[in-house]
């Protein structure tokens, strides 16, 4: 009986040995270097590193060299290194020992109504900072607290700011970072120093493309990288993500301007041509079919208001009055697509309007 209970249990103990080696194994994979998203793998990790800001960059100098932190409010539209910025600004400051002591960054995704802002943010503010750093560096007496996307706090959480950036002024920074400077409430504009963070020219951002795909091995034509500054609109973070896209579609073939247009959910031009024309014909149930096929080919119709938009303005073959109803009806369209209209709907009452300018002469 008894050779009959050992022999389980001795045949159990393999399986539980081989379990720890694939244990064992799983973990030393698991050290490997992960892969890091090229936005966040390429980003300033110092204030000189900083593209085209140049009135920032210098203010950020001087307080590093020793001089005092104004509390600062970033404002421009995304992409433009705002958020890198004051990061790496604070990562100097500080040194990486001291950086997570001395830095509260809260986000739009976190909550941020008027009882964070009364609690945490408060209770951080309040907090004494001195000492120096581990590398015998200058630390200066202050933290920062960094409140990304201020523009969608409320306006009670804003108000309440206000106080708590006075009263605390001897041992916090603050540091509001913001898309629309006119969602932020007076009293705390006047309270900070304010910097607008302007779109990236393209000479800069082709550099700095041209300089990840060196790092990283991409094959990319010149055409490709001009057309991928093009579609990013002033947006470096953005290029830098389609570009990564676009890598890891072609598997080490080259990158052209066409495989930039499918990442990127560009309308290609001829597909905008064809609709003018069919706006042209005056056929209606052209221009229906045509509607429809944009639709179910998954093109977005945001996305064809604003391209249409551009070759609009810029075609030479509309008199002005044509280009001005057509542009209006363009906001109205875009506001409407905004509110969630649907659209199919909202497309054929832009064609509609468009056909209807193009061939009153005619």
């Amino acid at each position: 009986m008894q050779a009959f209970l050992k022999g389980p249990a001795s045949i159990s103990t393999k399986p539980v040995a081989a379990k720890e080696k694939s244990a064992a194994g799983s973990s030393g994979e698991g050290k490997r270097t992960k892969p890091i998203p090229w936005v966040e793998k390429y980003r300033p990790k110092n204030v000189d590193e900083v593209a085209f800001q140049d009135e920032v960059v210098a203010v950020l100098k001087k307080s590093l060299e020793g001089a005092d932190l104004p509390n600062l409010l970033f404002y421009g539209p995304p992409g433009t290194g705002k958020t890198s910025t004051i990061l790496a600004a604070a990562r100097e400051l500080f040194g990486p020992d001291l950086f997570r002591q001395r830095v509260l960054e809260l986000n739009a995704s976190d909550e941020r109504g008027i009882q964070v802002i009364r609690e945490k943010v408060k209770a951080f503010a309040q907090l004494t900072a001195s000492g120096s750093r581990s590398d015998g560096k200058m630390c200066p007496p202050f933290k920062i607290v960094i409140l990304d996307e201020a523009d969608s706090m409320t306006s009670a959480a804003q108000a309440a700011l206000r106080r708590t950036m006075e009263k605390e002024s001897k041992t916090t920074r603050f540091c509001l970072i913001c898309n629309y400077i006119s969602r932020i409430i007076e009293p705390l504009t006047s309270r900070c120093s304010k910097f607008r963070f302007k779109p990236l020219s393209d000479s800069i951002q082709q550099q700095r493309l041209l300089d990840v795909s060196e790092k990283e091995h991409v094959k990319i034509s010149n055409e490709a990288i001009s057309y991928l500054v093009k579609v990013s609109e002033g947006d470096l973070r953005k290029a830098i993500t389609f570009l990564q896209s676009a890598t890891r579609l072609m598997g080490g073939k080259e990158i052209t301007e066409k495989i930039i247009t499918e990442i990127a959910g560009v309308i290609p031009k001829e597909t905008i041509n064809e609709l003018l024309l069919g706006c042209q014909s005056g056929s209606f149930e052209k221009l229906e079919a045509l509607a429809k096929n944009l639709i179910s080919e998954g093109f977005a119709v945001a996305q064809l208001v604003n391209q249409l938009h551009d070759t609009i303005v810029e075609s030479e073959d509309y008199s002005d009055k044509q280009k001005s109803a057509i542009v209006e009806k363009l906001a109205e369209v875009d506001k409407c697509l905004a509110d969630g209209a649907d659209e199919f709907l909202q497309l054929m009452s832009l064609c509609a309007l468009v056909m209807q300018q193009l061939t009153q002469n005619t």
